[in-house]
């Protein structure tokens, strides 16, 4: 049976952990089962595998890397980093977004409306003289400040 582990990394250096740690464990043909590093997540690695010893193993003489926390996660606390999380969940009425393709690239823009069943927002251009609302799917877009208006 499987448990998990978390690995204490240097902060922004987690993919790169991941990678060699998952190097080191196939050359020494470790028992680790999967390596998780969300973005969310910074300066830890989760890892599956067999036992803490495996995981001794697959770490040594990885850079970026600065120990084993101590005891198991359980699965119910790391399940939520496993369910990919649409974009337009995470868009508000009044949050500042960068238009990242189409015709207003690397604009900024106003959030003022979300459609969730369309996955569509409505936003006005910060810097355009008119304002006039432009509808846009949300993955065209990145949150660049999450202050709605009037905080």
């Amino acid at each position: 049976m499987s448990k998990f582990y978390v690995v204490k990394t240097t902060a922004n250096q987690e993919r790169i952990v991941a990678n060699l740690m998952s190097m080191v464990a196939r050359k020494n043909k470790a028992s680790i089962y999967s390596i998780l590093a969300p973005k969310e997540l910074k300066g830890y690695v989760i890892v599956e595998a067999e036992n803490n010893e495996d995981i001794v193993k697959s770490i040594r003489g990885v850079p970026h890397i600065k120990g084993i926390v101590k005891g198991e996660v359980n699965f119910n606390e790391i399940e939520h980093f496993l369910s990919p999380k649409k974009a337009i969940e995470q868009i508000k009425e009044g949050y500042t977004v960068e238009i990242i393709s189409g015709p207003f690239k690397g604009e900024l823009a106003v959030v003022k409306r979300v459609d969730e069943a369309r996955n569509e927002i409505t936003v006005e251009l910060i810097e355009a003289v008119v304002s006039i609302p432009i509808t846009v799917k949300a993955d065209h877009v990145r949150v660049v400040d999450k202050k709605e208006e009037g905080e």
